[in-house]
């Protein structure tokens, strides 16, 4: 699998990641051949947060991991903090308490990449700030990004924190693209042309973030999986077609179609069957000319002005 920078950091990753929520509901046999699986593809970026099963997909992780022959320095290890029962929180103790739980269920000494979570309209920079300088300075996190946060909330972050945003965790997939749809719609009176985000995707071009998109096979807000589903004929059936002519599946077409574009994406799978992760996976080898790819938006039920 092809290589991509993570942001300027000196990090390197497959172009796909994988999402470990689901590991949670997984036997620790049946977590290793899910690892074993993803680094066979070339995977080897691992995505977590602390909220996933409540704790418990870490610990399944830390535990599974010990039955691969794969190393710690092997793999690079993200997760995320600052969800909490009902409401959000980036306040520094809580980013420092959730790291030293994250790193016990991990079983690791460090995190490769933190991101915070959901946006905390609470949210002290200042204390992000001291949380993060800890937190590099201790060793216990090399990268720092964030997650479905806007350029505005990147910025005010900026002004305090030394250390580089890298990352930012996405909802988008054919299905789900109003990160897309106001580029393509300026000045126009229709829907599409709200803008939702503040042009994320121009501004991670231009501040060089790595784009995660999550949830790459849902439609709406993860309201189901759009592959093969009776509401989506259009997009289905073009793409069958286009998945027949590379010879690789629909799933694996729907990562192409986010590889494709050049806001350096990389894309989080969060499938727990390893032999959909190998599939998925070949999406890295697909091209795709650009004429497919605006057929495959289109597909999509998106008009273009």
């Amino acid at each position: 699998m092809k290589q991509i920078q993570l942001g300027t950091s000196p990090l390197f990753s497959g172009r796909l990641s994988l999402g470990c929520m689901r590991m949670a509901d997984k036997t620790v046999k049946e977590a290793a051949g899910v690892i074993e699986a993803a680094s066979e593809s070339g995977i080897n970026l691992f995505d977590h947060a602390d909220i996933y099963g409540k704790g418990t997909s870490e610990e399944i992780f830390r535990d599974a991991l010990k039955e691969t022959s794969l190393k710690r320095e092997e793999i690079l290890l993200q997760s995320k903090c600052g969800i909490r029962d009902g409401y959000f929180d980036f306040s520094k103790d809580h980013i420092l308490s959730s790291v030293d739980g994250i790193l016990k269920r991990l079983g690791t000494d460090y995190l490769d990449t933190l991101l915070l979570h959901r946006p905390d309209t609470l949210m002290e920079p200042e204390e992000v700030a001291e949380a993060f300088d800890t937190l590099a300075e201790s060793g216990k996190v090399r990268v720092f990004g964030v997650s479905n946060q806007n350029q505005m909330q990147i910025e005010l972050l900026k002004r305090y924190v030394k250390q580089p945003l890298q990352i930012n965790q996405l909802q988008l997939s054919l299905a789900h693209t109003p990160l897309i749809d106001a580029g393509l719609n300026v000045n126009m009176g229709n829907d599409a042309a709200v803008v939702r985000d503040g042009y994320l995707l121009e501004y991670s071009r231009l501040h060089d973030m790595t784009v995660q998109p999550w949830s790459p096979f849902q439609h709406g807000m993860i309201e189901g999986v759009f592959i093969d589903h009776p509401e989506f004929p259009e997009l289905n059936a073009a793409l069958k077609e286009t998945a027949e002519a590379k010879g690789v599946s629909k799933s694996a077409i729907a990562i192409a179609w986010l590889l494709h574009h050049p806001a350096k994406m990389q894309p989080v799978i969060g499938s727990m069957n390893p032999e959909r992760i190998r599939e998925i996976a070949k999406a890295d080898g697909v091209t795709l000319t650009r004429p497919e790819w605006y057929a495959l938006y289109r597909a999509a039920g998106n008009d273009l002005p």
